[in-house]
């Protein structure tokens, strides 16, 4: 199955672990199936299914695909706001962001246009890969504002804490909604069709058992 490159807590890929590596392993394995993962750059996912290099992808990342099944997603990544709550700061509307330093993974200038083109055009927007140097900065007071994952940033507040820089981990922030996630953009893929469908009951069983949840507190300890 391909996924991509290290999305830490939902893909570890030098472990072959993580939220989303450990709920699809997990949903697959009730019926018996292993998974072998396979990484790619985010953008390769759908091309290395359509390239028959895989049986599975973990989405199809917006590409139109042949033969596929897609199954219920396994995860959904919630992108929000994240400010520090000393700051008080509000976000219910693109205006907002007026004046303010925004930090976000590369990409997410032309996925959230509608919000960040002044922030671009104003040369406001950073794009930051490395997600704890995100965290740490924002905490610093370099950035107003991180456009991340909340479950991506739980995880690296949690990184901090286990190098002991309290200072940093216990500072309060506040969380701003501003888009709906839909699931749709994260099912995952399948070349047959009852694989799909073993992969769906599997996913059901993991939710009603409480199995699910164990996996997202044992990466983030919610």
């Amino acid at each position: 199955m391909a996924f991509s490159q290290e999305i830490p807590p939902y893909i570890i890929e030098k472990n072959n672990a993580g939220i989303e590596i450990d709920i699809i392993a997990a949903a697959l394995a009730i019926k018996g199936h292993t998974l072998k993962p396979f990484y790619y750059p985010l953008g390769r996912v759908p091309v290395a299914y359509s390239q028959n290099l895989v049986d599975a992808a973990m989405g199809d990342m917006g590409v139109e695909l042949k033969e596929a099944f897609y199954g219920n997603p396994a995860v959904i990544y919630d992108n929000v706001f994240i400010t520090l709550k000393s700051r008080n700061i509000i976000i219910n509307k693109p205006s907002d962001l007026n004046s303010l330093l925004v930090a976000s993974f590369q990409g997410a200038e032309k996925r959230y246009a509608h919000w960040l083109a002044k922030v671009v055009n104003e040369n406001r927007f950073f794009g930051v890969s490395d997600q704890l140097k995100q965290v740490k900065l924002l905490h610093l007071g370099r950035f107003d504002v991180v456009l991340c994952d909340r479950y991506i940033f739980k995880y690296f507040v949690n990184k901090i804490k286990l190098m002991e820089n309290l200072e940093i981990s216990d500072v309060v922030v506040d969380e701003h909604k501003f888009t709906t996630a839909d699931p749709m953009d994260y099912r995952p893929v399948f070349r047959d069709k009852k694989i799909r469908d073993d992969f769906n009951l599997g996913l059901n069983y993991l939710k009603e058992s409480g199995e699910f949840k164990k996996i997202y507190d044992k990466y983030l300890n919610l």
